[in-house]
């Protein structure tokens, strides 16, 4: 069972995002959106929403630059291995607090608003709750991780750096994880069904993201008063 969900379920999950959101974007279009609904409660949604975009947002920029980037970089830059890993408890703890509060408090808005409750889909409700849970699951790693920083040990984030690695290169190595504690996997196996689950969900809005808005030429805008002069 090990070998197959941190053996085949990486790629099991990475083809299904893959092809799923292909097909979505291909055959479905009108439903690759966001399912906003502000216009129906608007009520604290600038703090649940900033909080759970930025928090997610911190949470996959840590994984990618931490994890993937070559152990050497971070020498090179003088940054030993326990100042990485002190970078990635507090950076993550701050990052993941704000996610799953985030989550938690627009999960109870879908739960409890009677108008939003009445509009949303069980997948909606189950996606917030499912990355609620992940990111619940990632502050849970925490106290090991500050556990193997005050012995000096950074092993266990040097091999989960070079398990992604091997899961990239398509070498995948699931021996690296064998003395790894038991709530990083579980972390690990969340994260990968959220892969997973991703094309089937409001999520797919992400590859929409509006870069493009930071260089827009200016709008004009013109009221209907009349100006008296």
């Amino acid at each position: 069972m090990s070998d197959f969900i941190f053996g085949a379920y990486p790629y099991l999950a990475g083809t299904i995002f893959a092809v799923g959101c292909w097909i979505r974007f291909d055959r479905e279009q009108y439903t690759w959106k966001a399912d906003s609904s502000q216009l129906l409660d608007n009520t604290n949604m600038r703090l649940y929403s900033n909080l759970f975009h930025v928090g997610v947002i911190g949470i996959f920029l840590g994984h990618f630059v931490g994890l993937l980037t070559p152990h050497s970089w971070f020498l090179a830059l003088g940054i030993s291995d326990l100042a990485h890993q002190n970078i990635a408890i507090y950076a993550g703890s701050a990052f993941g607090i704000a996610a799953l509060v985030g989550a938690g408090l627009l999960a109870r808005r879908r739960l409890t608003v009677e108008r939003i409750k009445a509009v949303s889909r069980g997948r909606d409700n189950f996606v917030i709750l499912w990355i609620a849970a992940t990111a619940f699951l990632g502050l849970m790693t925490v106290p090991a991780s500050m556990y193997h920083a005050s012995h000096q040990d950074a092993s266990t984030m040097l091999a989960l750096s070079e398990y992604l690695k091997s899961v990239v290169t398509l070498s995948v190595d699931p021996t690296l994880l064998k003395d790894v504690s038991f709530v990083y996997k579980l972390h690990m196996f969340f994260g990968m069904t959220l892969v997973l689950i991703f094309p089937f969900t409001r999520m797919v809005h992400v590859w929409s993201v509006p870069i493009s808005y930071i260089g827009r030429a200016y709008q004009i805008v013109r009221t209907r008063k009349q100006v008296c002069r």
